[in-house]
C-alpha cells in the first residue's frame, strides 16, 4: 500500500484530480490528499509553482520529493508500482487498446468540455489554456465545444453497443476518464447523456455504481 507520506495535490472540483482519485481508489491505495484552492488562486502561489510550474492539479509527490504531474504519467506510475487490479490493460494488445480509447475520450470529450469551460468562465479570464502561460478567451469556442460534446456522446454510444466497457470487456482507465467527462459535461454544460444514447446510459449506470467513483 502507498505510504501516507506520498502526497496528492488536488482540488475537489477538478475533473483531472478526480480521475486520479478514482484510479487510486480502484487500486485501494491511500495517499495524503493536499487540497489546492483553485478559486483562491492557490495554484499560482510561489509554493505550489515550486511543485508544479504549470500551475495545474493534480500533482503526485513521492517520498523522495519527485513530483509527477499530468494524469497519464500519474496513472503509469501507479500502475507500475501497484499492478493489481490492472487499469491500463494487460498484454501488448490490451495495453494499446486502453491507451487508444482513453486518448480518444480525452481528445473528443474531455478536451471539448474543458475548452468550452475555459473560454467561457469569467473566473478563467486570461487563463483560457491551462499551463505556465496566460492566454485570452475566445468565446466562440464555447459554442463549438457543445457541438463537439454532442458528437462525442453519439460516437461513444455506438462504441458501447459493441463492448461492455470503453476499451474492451474490462474496466480500465478509459472508463474512468469517460465517467469523469460525462459528469463534467453534465455539470459544466448541463449536457447529460441524451435519452437516445441507450448503450452509453447502460455503461454509465454500471460504472457510476462502483464505490471508487465517490473518491
Amino acid at each position: 500500500m502507498f505510504s501516507k507520506a506520498i502526497k496528492l495535490y488536488h482540488a475537489t472540483g477538478s475533473p483531472n484530480s478526480r480521475r486520479v482519485r478514482i484510479f487510486l481508489a480502484e487500486k485501494a491505495q491511500n495517499v495524503t490528499l493536499v487540497p489546492i484552492d483553485l478559486g483562491q488562486g492557490e495554484q499560482h502561489s510561489v509554493a505550489y509553482r515550486a511543485i508544479n510550474p504549470r500551475r495545474v492539479v493534480p500533482t503526485l509527490v513521492l517520498t523522495n520529493g519527485v513530483a509527477i504531474g499530468e494524469v497519464p504519467a500519474i496513472f503509469r506510475y501507479c500502475e507500475a508500482a501497484y499492478p493489481a487490479p490492472p487499469l491500463l490493460g494487460t498484454g501488448p494488445v490490451g495495453e494499446a487498446l486502453v491507451v487508444m480509447w482513453e486518448r480518444r475520450v480525452e481528445l473528443e470529450g474531455f478536451a471539448a468540455v474543458m475548452e468550452g469551460v475555459r473560454n467561457a468562465a469569467a473566473r478563467l479570464k486570461g487563463r483560457a489554456i491551462a499551463g505556465a502561460h496566460d492566454y485570452e478567451q475566445i468565446p466562440a469556442l464555447a459554442d463549438r465545444s457543445r457541438r463537439r460534446v454532442a458528437n462525442f456522446y453519439a460516437d461513444f454510444d455506438q462504441r458501447l453497443t459493441q463492448a461492455s466497457f470503453v476499451a474492451d470487456d474490462a474496466f480500465s482507465a478509459a472508463d474512468i476518464t469517460m465517467l469523469v467527462t460525462v459528469d463534467f459535461a453534465t455539470r459544466a454544460f448541463d449536457m447529460p447523456i441524451p435519452p437516445a444514447c441507450a448503450a452509453l446510459r447502460r455503461w454509465y449506470d454500471t460504472v457510476a455504481a462502483r464505490p471508487s467513483t465517490t473518491a
